[in-house]
């Protein structure tokens, strides 16, 4: 069985600076090492760059989606190269949804016998961590703190009282002390970090964390408590994969407007007989040959202006879909294929393939775990195979206005907002495009269903550009 060392990122509370923290050691850790990342719950962002901190694709564990056993599987499946597998936490040790802890990063911890180090921002403490990290070590007995990472620390007096008070009352190890330094800290907006795929100085910013977490956290002793651990809990479980010659050619769009997508859809998609081609919404003024589109998440409202003035690109996309070419749109891709977005004043034209505007506003209009029910203007939901509700997330500061009062929608809202309270998915020809953000996981195979979509679509009206 696979030795998959492994060691989860936890912290005592959010915005406690996990997330550069792991960006850092998964930098640091791969100048030598393959470092494997994961990312605790729904997220985009963080993912975006552990993967590139860490040169590996960053999959995302999540109770709330994925039953148990895959989540356990995922992990023995990617980690099974790797010398190190680093999983950040979202939130803190012991924050979740349920009363009981079932899908807190504990839980997480305990599922995958991972130890946890446990990032603390310092700022204003002294003798108080110790009762803080006795407290977290005393409520749940069975999840081994391996050490803490002291965070956001004013010099070095500041760390050596901290060092000696957590010396003389606790037996955890502080494995780093990290000082502050506003120019690591990573820029953020209204859904968290950046996106590094849009940040130009990415690379170079993750070179400076790795540098400066490698000089202030003890890697050596990060490798050694990760390679505590038993066995990976299962054996991988290789996924079956459409060996068709018939290939589908599926235009995902990547750019800085669109980025958002999880590598476990694009490879469900892929194993599912997809071949990706990548399309750019900026640069490309047409869609080339494809049998089905998928427009992912992003900020397009950060790029508003170039997406207007790619007026040929707005146009093929719009003709698309009236041609009847399966399309599939999450969120920023709904935004887009609108008529118009409207932000800070200023107004652009999108796509048009919707009869509604995109106003963006200041506060959420939807956010967290949804529960969405299919009905029958789903395009291509498996109502004899699929579950009656499928479980996904939200987070969007936009909202929909000016719709037309006809349209059809593809999911009824069980939990969440969707695009009125009630419904989500707008349905136009072949077109599916909704706020609902879904995963191709266990609990639901969206990606295989697109895919059968797509090739009914073909057999019925021949091939699409």
């Amino acid at each position: 069985m696979n030795s998959c060392p492994r060691i989860l990122i936890s912290a005592a509370h959010k915005s406690s600076g996990k997330t550069t923290v792991s960006i850092g050691l998964c930098a640091a850790l791969s100048r030598d090492s393959r470092v494997q990342p994961y990312k605790k719950g729904p997220d985009y962002i963080d993912p975006m760059w552990l993967g590139m901190a860490s040169g590996r694709d960053c999959y995302n564990l999540d109770f709330y989606t994925m039953p148990k056993a895959e989540i356990m599987s995922t992990l023995a499946c990617h980690s099974q190269d790797a010398d190190i597998s680093i999983i950040e936490g979202n939130k803190g040790l012991y924050d979740g949804l349920d009363l009981d802890g079932s899908n807190s990063n504990a839980a997480l911890a305990s599922l995958l016998g991972a130890p946890v180090v446990l990032v603390i921002d310092a700022r204003g403490m002294t003798r108080g961590i110790a009762p803080l990290i006795l407290g977290y070590q005393a409520f749940d007995p069975h999840i081994h703190i391996a050490g803490v990472i002291l965070n956001q620390l004013g010099g070095k007096r500041h760390e050596s009282k901290l060092r000696q008070v957590i010396e003389h009352y606790t037996d955890v190890r502080v494995i780093g002390s990290v000082y502050r330094k506003p120019e690591l800290e990573i820029e953020e907006r209204h859904l968290g970090l950046i996106p590094s795929n849009e940040d130009g100085y990415a690379d170079k910013k993750i070179r400076s964390i790795g540098n400066y977490i490698a000089g202030q956290v003890d890697i050596d002793l990060i490798r050694q408590i990760a390679a505590t651990p038993a066995p990976c809990p299962v054996e991988c479980q290789p996924l079956s994969q459409d060996l068709s010659a018939d290939k589908l050619r599926i235009g995902v769009v990547k750019n800085e407007a669109f980025g958002f997508y999880y590598p476990g859809d694009l490879h469900a998609l892929e194993q599912a007989g997809a071949d990706i081609v990548p399309v750019d919404t900026i640069t490309e003024d047409h869609l080339p040959q494809l049998d089905g589109l998928f427009i992912g998440g992003g900020f397009p409202e950060s790029r508003m202006q170039q997406l207007e003035d790619n007026s040929g690109m707005r146009a093929s996309i719009r003709q698309a879909v009236q041609d009847g070419l399966p399309v599939y749109a999450e969120c920023g891709g709904l935004m887009y294929l609108s008529r118009q977005l409207e932000w800070q004043g200023k107004t652009c034209q999108m796509v048009g393939a919707i009869p509604g505007d995109t106003v963006m506003e200041s506060k959420p209009q939807g956010r967290g775990y949804i529960i969405i029910r299919p009905t029958e203007q789903h395009p291509w939901h498996s109502s004899d195979s699929d579950n009656a509700v499928i479980a996904g997330h939200e987070f969007h500061y936009s909202r929909l206005v000016n719709l037309d009062p006809d349209l059809r929608y593809a999911y009824s809202m069980e939990r969440g907002t969707g695009i009125d309270g009630k419904h989500d998915g707008i349905v136009i020809n072949n077109m599916l495009a909704c706020y609902s953000h879904l995963r191709d996981t266990d609990n639901y195979h969206w990606a295989r269903n697109f895919i059968a979509h797509i090739r009914r679509t073909r057999k019925n009206h021949g091939d699409n550009t």
